[in-house]
């Protein structure tokens, strides 16, 4: 899947799945899950073992209907396992310039993790795609709006604490998408192959995204 394809994706869906700590031999079956539950756009963490490896093996099974990436991208090394291993697009936890301009070099869109108004423009200005605004589940709503305020004409996501009760509340305050993991992923289910539980939950994700955008 090309660049304009993967950002078209995301701009539909809004929602990129976080997949942190799931063993590779259950990787593509919950890529397939996501898929299922409407979610085509989702990031492997590089903390995750075996995640190149993984990223390599979604890039075979679903490069033509899902956007894969990397997160926990942290550095220049990281960025270059990530390219190597396929990844369209990078998630990072922190502002990085270099891994930013790394990106942009590369033609990779990036979403940078940044948490203060300072971080969030120094993340835009080096080309960030989009400024992860991060962690949002401790900063809170409030600082979301506080930090949208004068800088909304930089496009946000929120990661952390996202839910289906406060996705209405974000998207009112100009958010433009959002980054989810734990929430979708109960690991006991997934260790014992009932992946329809994944694609239970993201329906309820992206039915209420989608019912939020329609508005």
């Amino acid at each position: 899947m090309n660049r304009e394809q993967g950002l078209q994706l995301l701009e539909q869906s809004r929602a990129i799945a976080i997949v942190r700590g799931i063993e590779q031999q259950h990787i593509s079956a919950v890529a397939g899950a996501l898929f299922a539950g409407g979610i085509s756009v989702m990031e492997v963490t590089l903390n995750t073992p075996g995640a190149a490896d993984m990223i390599t093996e979604l890039q075979a099974n679903y490069a033509d209907k899902m956007f894969i990436g990397a997160g926990t991208v942290l550095d220049i090394a990281d960025a270059k396992l990530a390219l190597d291993a396929g990844a369209s697009f990078f998630v990072t936890p922190n502002t990085d310039e270099e891994v930013i301009r790394f990106a942009v070099e590369h033609n990779i869109p990036i979403y940078p993790g940044a948490m203060t108004p300072t971080e969030v423009v120094k993340a835009w200005k080096a080309g960030a795609t989009a400024v992860k605004l991060f962690p949002t589940g401790s900063l809170g709503l409030t600082y979301f709006k506080d930090v949208q305020g004068p800088l909304s004409h930089i496009p946000m996501l929120a990661v952390g604490g996202v839910k289906t009760d406060n996705i209405a509340d974000y998207f009112a305050a100009g958010c433009y998408g959002f980054g989810v993991g734990g929430s979708l992923f109960n690991k006991e289910d997934i260790t014992n192959g009932r992946y329809d539980s994944v694609t239970k939950e993201t329906f309820k994700l992206t039915a209420c995204i989608q019912a939020c955008l329609n508005k």
